[in-house]
């Protein structure tokens, strides 16, 4: 199995002067899940070289087995600090591509055109494509083998809009993530907030928040098995 990650190079959470980045548990849990499995597994950002973290992730409050496991772990740690160029990448390579989420990704990964065709061409070869949490906000642009938006008609689930509120940043991002979700036509549902919840479509994999983020990993891995 060879799994490429995409994560964002975005670290500015819009004007509000603090750090943003990708959010460590829906990193962590799924890459370990993975890698357990025997996974082989790439880290490519836009930008290449250092993935940023939200600290906000990093918190003790937001820590989990995995989040110490990453913490205590120069492995993984260096492949965060040195990850591969986003355009470098080429789906052929890969067996399935899955995108943690946090904050960043509403910035840079939404519109970027690279990640834009990379899910488009894993898509088309029926390759399991996998979202946690803000990360579905990579599909905002991505667009189905029949021309429509990729999420069109299919269930989906993603941040919620109370979640958003309830971490004060509605007003902050660029769009929000469910509300994206249901304008380009997916079928949107959610459970209670930091409830654990994830969807599968087809190939197109969808978790709600940092505790879903087990749940993708599971189906994703169940999908290349």
């Amino acid at each position: 199995m060879k799994i490429l990650f995409v994560l964002t190079s975005h670290d500015k959470l819009g004007d509000t002067g603090k750090k943003t980045g990708f959010w460590v548990e829906e990193f962590a849990n799924p890459y370990y899940t993975l890698l357990d499995k025997g996974a082989e597994i790439t880290l490519a950002t836009p930008k290449g070289g250092a993935a940023p973290i939200d600290p906000s992730s990093d918190a003790p409050d937001a820590s989990t087995a995995d989040t110490e496991r990453f913490n205590n772990d120069p492995v993984a740690q260096e492949k965060i600090k040195n990850t591969k160029v986003l355009a470098d990448m080429n789906a052929d390579d890969f067996d399935a591509v899955f995108y943690p989420g946090g904050h960043g990704p509403l910035w840079d990964l939404a519109t970027d055109a690279q990640s834009k065709a990379l899910i488009e061409k894993f898509n088309t070869q029926d390759k399991p494509i996998a979202f946690v949490c803000h990360a579905p906000a990579a599909l905002k642009e991505v667009n189905g083998k029949d021309g429509n938006s990729i999420v069109k008609g299919k269930k989906v689930t993603g941040f919620t809009n109370t979640e958003e509120e309830a971490v004060q940043l509605t007003n902050v991002v660029p769009f929000l993530v469910e509300d994206m979700l249901q304008a380009n036509g997916g079928i949107y549902s959610k459970k209670e907030d930091w409830a654990a919840y994830a969807l599968q479509d087809g190939n197109l994999i969808t978790g709600q928040n940092p505790a879903s983020s087990e749940l993708v990993a599971e189906k994703l891995l169940a999908s290349l098995n």
